[in-house]
This record gives structure tokens, sequence and C-alpha cells, in this order.
């Protein structure tokens, strides 16, 4: 069963959970896992592409954004369908939208960022609520 961890920041400014994301992909990475981190929208998609080349000095994470030819052990998409997913990943999802993805439960792992914003608390309490009515085992970090 998937195991689901709600990543909580008290971080006031925005774009924490960006940055949270990168360095849980980045941590993901350096234990050997596979990562597709789902994005709300293409315009998210590609500034999460470009902040994981350079959210730290010295690090180095293999990405791409999502296609169907995508090897890469970081991948970010935002289709809701999870097109461009490779189908061989099934190991770590990020989840940044705001809503949970219907392929969610193919992972082993979902990672749920919360920020100090309203509508990404609001939305994360809906998607917890979610989870934890349909019996999947919940862990909260406060960062």
């Amino acid at each position: 069963m998937t195991k689901v961890d709600f990543y909580i920041s008290k971080q006031p400014r925005s774009g924490s959970r960006h940055m949270i994301a990168c360095r849980l992909v980045d941590k993901a990475y350096k234990l050997g896992h596979q990562i597709y981190v789902h994005a709300d929208n293409p315009q998210e998609a590609k500034m999460l592409d470009d902040l994981l080349w350079t959210f730290r000095d010295g690090s180095f994470i293999p990405h791409a954004l999502a296609s169907a030819s995508s090897d890469d052990p970081v991948v970010v998409g935002f289709d809701t369908a999870a097109n461009g997913c490779p189908a061989t990943c099934n190991d770590v999802l990020i989840n940044l939208a705001l809503e949970v993805p219907c392929f969610f439960s193919r992972f082993d792992r979902v990672a749920e960022i919360v920020d100090q914003e309203e509508e990404s608390r609001a939305s994360a309490r809906t998607r917890y609520r979610y989870y934890q009515d349909r019996g999947y085992p919940l862990n909260t970090h406060d960062l």
C-alpha cells in the first residue's frame, strides 16, 4: 500500500514548497529512488525543471520534463493522467498539485508538500482526508 507523507513548511515566504520539493528530490535521488514530481501546470513544471539545476551550489540531479521516452531518474510533469511519466516510474511521487493525482496509488511513496499559504493549506486538508478515508498510512513532518 502507498505510504503518504505530508511535509509542512513553517516558512511564510512564497516558493518554500518548491525548495522543499528540490530538497526531497535531492535526498531521494541520493538514496537511489526514482522520482516523479507532479506539478499543477506546464509553467510550474518548467520552473521546477529550472530550479532543480540551481537550487543549491554543487548539486547535480539528472532530470527531465516528462515525455514518454524519458529514462532520467527524476521526471517533472503536470498531466493529470500521468502521460509522459515513464511506466517504470513507480517509486516516489512528489505532489505539488492542489489535488490528489488519479495515478498516485501506483507509487510506493507519496510526498505532499504544504506551505503557509491558505490555498495550499486548505487543499492539503482535503488531500489528507482523501488519503485517510481510504486507509492509506499517513505521516506528517513539520519543517
